[in-house]
């Protein structure tokens, strides 16, 4: 009999020690039959849990091409082993983006895992607190490669174009690589582009402790495992992850949250020893509903925020780009997949760049200009703090 345990353990977990740590299900979904599969794990903090995603495409002459690497576990690499079965070896592993520390550390250890295939990296690669190599960062040297800025000179296959979003930010770069599958008119997208689902993911659901822990309204409740709280749990962790600090949420005083502690029914490692320092407020629905009651994809709050406005003439001209392609469905990293789009759609996911005065206040998602407003203030203030102390540039005016 299989040992799911074993199969789903991640080793380096330690590494970027988030949730789930050592322990990652995967799920795998076909999007277009024979040719296109997601590949999703859990992944977050705080039990702010959302899935993060590998695509997987078959390439017209045999062969796989993998898009942004999950944790290669046991499970996951069975899971991508069946399709070479049927369909060939991974022959290109795309690593699309700069900065984001969750895809890029499970780029190596993937690579490591298939041995004849291409890493092909997004440019302007960088590490903190110190600047490594990609071959410090367990990057194959004799098989990695930067991705040209012209995906005509790509060593890629003639089936799929590619755009280069890259953002100076000051201490590194924002990088972005939107890649194009002709034959099934794909646009695969990393962290510009998300949509968020009413009800729980599928791999969110397959371990609830994370759903019912945020359904709770005191840290002296304890979360019955049904629908309704499974759902409610799901829609405060998106507000979670989206704002950080979402205007329906308040924390409670110290000695209240002792007083809780004191009185807590699960004083377990897991449940944070009874730790429970959040309130919502009765009409935190109204949050959730702003950014899903037009039912469009958008640009996440916080790359709306801090890393967009840094350079919007750029972004525009990129979407602008890839607005000129033919595609009908997007499938992000992150959140909801696959989310159907169209180009004038996506390009109009970034308007609010073209605003002549595009200064905090000016920014929204699709949904409630004025709930988002006040959701995202935590976020405006992180902006000041890290313009103030040189972390990130003042937002640039389009021009």
């Amino acid at each position: 009999m299989v040992n799911k345990k074993k199969e789903q353990n991640w080793g380096y977990w330690f590494v970027l020690p988030l949730y789930p740590y050592q322990q990652r299900a995967t799920l795998r979904w076909e999007v277009v039959k024979d040719t296109i599969w997601t590949f999703e794990q859990p992944h977050g903090l705080l039990y702010a849990v959302v899935p993060i995603r590998m695509t997987v495409i078959r390439l017209a002459k045999g062969g796989l091409l993998v898009y942004a690497p999950i944790a290669p576990t046991g499970e996951c690499l069975k899971l991508v082993k069946e399709l070479e079965n049927k369909h060939g070896d991974v022959k290109y592993i795309i690593h699309s983006t700069s900065s984001g520390l969750e895809h890029k550390i499970f780029v190596g250890p993937f690579a490591r895992r298939f041995p004849q295939a291409q890493v092909l990296s997004a440019p302007s690669q960088w590490s903190f607190p110190l600047n490594l190599p990609l071959s410090w960062l367990g990057f194959p040297s004799r098989r990695t490669s930067i991705l040209p800025s012209d995906y005509r000179r790509s060593t890629l296959p003639d089936e799929f174009a590619y755009s280069i979003l890259d953002i100076n930010l000051s201490p590194g770069y924002f990088t972005e690589v939107a890649l194009l599958h002709k034959p099934t008119q794909t646009l695969l997208v990393t962290d510009t582009i998300i949509k968020i689902p009413r009800k729980p993911p599928d791999i969110i659901q397959l371990n609830p402790f994370p759903l019912l822990f945020h359904a709770r309204e005191t840290g002296l409740d304890n979360s019955e495992d049904n629908l309704t709280n499974r759902w409610k749990g799901w829609q405060r962790i998106c507000l979670f992850a989206l704002y950080f600090r979402p205007s329906k949420l308040e924390t409670i005083s110290l000695k209240q949250l002792l007083k809780e502690v004191r009185q807590s029914p699960n004083l377990s490692r897991e449940n944070y020893f009874g730790l429970f320092p959040f309130r919502w407020q009765s009409d935190w629905h109204i949050s959730f509903e702003a950014i899903t009651n037009q039912n469009k994809p958008f640009v996440a709050p916080i790359i709306e925020t801090l890393i967009l406005p840094q350079s919007p003439k750029k972004v525009v001209e990129w979407a602008d780009k890839i607005s000129l392609w033919q595609f009908k469905q997007v499938i992000p990293a992150h959140f909801q997949a696959p989310i159907k789009m169209t180009p004038s759609e996506f390009r109009q996911a970034f308007s609010f760049l073209e605003s002549k005065n595009n200064l905090l206040s000016q920014l929204y998602p699709s949904g409630n200009k004025q709930i988002y407003r006040q959701d995202s203030t935590f976020i405006k203030q992180l902006k000041q703090q890290f313009t103030k102390i040189g972390i990130l540039k003042p937002s640039q005016p389009f021009l």
